[in-house]
């Protein structure tokens, strides 16, 4: 009896500890907002439940925190943006992309349509409003030299994080940095019209905006692969149906039901990454290579320690 009694609380102790290793957390790269609805519907609509894991999504209070926190082993996934990835690698995290989130860049240099600027090359002498100096500087440099400038032709001015307001006021003649999936529509609601100029048109090389990282040690976790499984079934859910999940999205998250929000969610379908875990190898070698043509990277890492493909 005491051998069988034993032998039961093995099972229920073995058993509680695989429970407990299918919880994961994952860390926002922001406050939630349309980017992350791969993420929301798969939790909402019992995607990553069907898939045998249990996902916390958390609002970071610190952005730039959550691939550090996932690096330190305090959490198990982070949303994040590709190009830091490369800084973060140089500083010595040890992270790797497991998967992507926006498979598209969001990032834009923003004029008013009303405005003295028609073109690229009409922002010679002009004021460029910025909200993080290294990569948006390098984004711009490179958008300026496809168009016959250079970075010294403009004056750029941190604007800290309010690139609307900075133009609508014309503090500044165009903002680098915004996303056109928001601030676009901002400018619309606050009474404006905005014209977007994309850096994969004017000499960018293509990059994930958002992506998914864990700890090396992670990568070949099985757990991941049940994640990345619920998000690609989540998100083709959400582009098949995007009345019946926005609804869903709203629920969890009612403040959000706004113009603004709404319009995103609209704007940022298509760009969802439809089989997340996989890697386009070209492109990361490439974006690699114009960050370090840049500047902004020493050296660029081998691929494979910084990106897996989980299959």
């Amino acid at each position: 009896m005491i051998r069988f009694f034993a032998a039961a609380l093995l099972v229920a102790l073995s058993a509680g500890s695989a429970a407990a290793s299918e919880k994961l957390t994952v860390l926002l790269d922001w406050f939630m907002n349309p980017d992350h609805a791969p993420l929301v519907i798969a939790k909402q609509g019992g995607f990553f439940e069907k898939h045998g894991v249990d996902v916390e999504l958390i609002e970071p209070a610190d952005p730039n925190a959550p691939p550090k926190l996932v690096a330190a082993k305090q959490a198990d996934i982070a949303v994040t943006y590709q190009p830091n990835l490369y800084l973060q690698i140089s500083e010595g995290l040890p992270l790797v992309r497991i998967g992507g989130v926006v498979d598209t860049p969001l990032n834009a240099l923003v004029v008013l349509e009303d405005g003295p600027v028609k073109s690229v090359a009409d922002l010679k002498g002009k004021k460029i409003g910025y909200s993080i100096s290294g990569f948006e500087d390098a984004l711009l440099g490179v958008m300026l030299e496809n168009n016959g400038l250079k970075a010294s032709d403009v004056e750029m001015i941190n604007v800290n994080f309010a690139l609307t307001q900075a133009l609508m006021s014309k503090q500044v003649d165009g903002v680098i940095g915004a996303f056109r999936n928001f601030e676009l529509t901002q400018i619309k609601i606050a009474g404006g019209k905005g014209v977007a100029f994309f850096p994969e048109e004017h000499g960018v090389p293509l990059y994930d905006e958002l992506i998914y990282v864990a700890h090396k040690d992670r990568a070949t976790d099985p757990n991941i692969k049940k994640f990345l499984g619920a998000v690609q079934e989540a998100t083709i859910f959400l582009i098949n149906h995007p009345d019946e999940s926005w609804a869903q999205f709203i629920k969890a998250y009612p403040k959000l039901d706004d113009e603004l929000n709404k319009t995103a969610w609209q704007h940022t379908l298509p760009r969802f990454a439809k089989t997340p875990a996989a890697l386009d190898r070209v492109r990361y070698d490439t974006f690699g290579k114009f960050m370090l043509d840049r500047g902004l990277i020493k050296s660029v890492p081998q691929l494979d320690t910084y990106a897996t493909e989980i299959r």
